[in-house]
C-alpha cells in the first residue's frame, strides 16, 4: 500500500478538504469522469473498498489508476461466493486486492465474547470486524472510493458525490453514486467483470453470511441485512 503523494508527503486536512470542495463540483452522473479525476487527484494514495458483490467499481477505477489497492473487509463470515469473487477480482483485474483483518480471529473472538456476537450485538461485532480494521487501513491513505449508490436504501437517498470524511480524515468519493443496480449489472456484462453469483438469488445487498437473507420481491435491497433488527448500516457509512 502507498501512503506517499508525488511530492512525497501526505497532504494536510485543509488541503484534502479543499479537494473535497473540488470534486464535490464534478457531474455526479459521470462515473468515468469521477473516477479518472480520483486518480489523477490521489496518485498512488486513492483506495478502493469493495464488499465483492461484483468487481465493477474496482474496474472502473482502475481503468485510470492501474494496481489500485482493493480493500476487502476479510470478516471471517462471509459467504462462499463471496470469497470466489474476491478470487475472481484479484486475478482478473488489474487490481490489488488487500485483505483488511480484524485483530481477532473469529475462533478468538468467541472465545472472548461468545459465539455468535453477530447475533446478540451485531453492532458490536461489526465495529470490530469492519469499522476497526477499516479505520487502521484508511489512515494510509488520502482518499476513497465505494460503491455507495442512492437508490439502495432511504438512508443512503443524500448521499454526495465527493466529500470529506470526517470519521476517517479523508476524501471519500462515490463515483456511482447515482447508478441503479441494472447500470451496475450492464456495466458488468459490457466490460466481462466479475459478479457474485449471490446478485441473481435473491440476495441485491450482500454482506456477512450469518447476516444477511433473501430479499422478497417488492422489500427494499437492503432488507436482508440485519432482518428483524432495528440495525440497517454497518456503520462504516454513516
Amino acid at each position: 500500500m502507498s501512503t506517499l503523494t508525488r511530492a512525497g508527503t501526505r497532504r494536510s486536512e485543509e488541503e484534502l478538504r479543499a479537494l473535497a470542495l473540488e470534486g464535490a463540483a464534478l457531474d455526479d452522473t459521470d462515473a468515468v469522469a469521477v473516477a479518472k479525476w480520483a486518480a489523477e487527484t490521489f496518485p498512488g494514495t486513492l483506495a478502493v473498498a469493495c464488499s465483492m458483490a461484483e468487481g465493477v467499481l474496482p474496474h472502473l477505477i482502475s481503468q485510470h489508476a492501474p494496481g489500485v489497492d482493493v480493500l476487502f473487509l476479510e470478516t471471517g463470515y462471509h459467504f462462499s461466493d463471496t470469497l470466489g469473487t474476491r478470487a475472481r477480482v484479484a486475478d482478473e483485474l488489474d487490481v490489488t486486492v488487500v485483505d483488511v483483518l480484524p485483530e481477532l480471529t473469529v475462533a478468538e473472538q468467541d472465545a472472548k465474547y461468545g459465539p455468535r456476537l453477530h447475533d446478540r450485538d451485531p453492532a458490536l461485532c461489526c465495529a470490530m470486524r469492519k469499522m476497526e480494521p477499516l479505520a487502521r487501513t484508511l489512515g494510509g491513505y488520502e482518499a476513497w472510493a465505494t460503491g455507495v449508490r442512492r437508490d439502495e436504501a432511504p438512508t443512503r437517498t443524500h448521499t454526495p458525490l465527493v466529500t470529506f470524511d470526517e470519521k476517517h480524515g479523508l476524501v471519500k468519493v462515490n463515483p456511482l453514486v447515482t447508478w441503479s443496480l441494472d447500470d451496475v449489472t450492464d456495466y458488468a456484462i459490457e466490460h466481462g467483470v466479475p459478479v457474485n453469483l449471490l446478485l441473481s438469488d435473491g440476495y441485491p445487498s450482500i454482506g456477512c453470511e450469518p447476516c444477511t437473507r433473501r430479499v422478497a420481491p417488492g422489500e427494499d435491497p437492503r432488507a436482508g441485512r440485519w432482518s428483524g433488527l432495528s440495525k440497517t448500516e454497518c456503520g462504516i457509512h454513516t
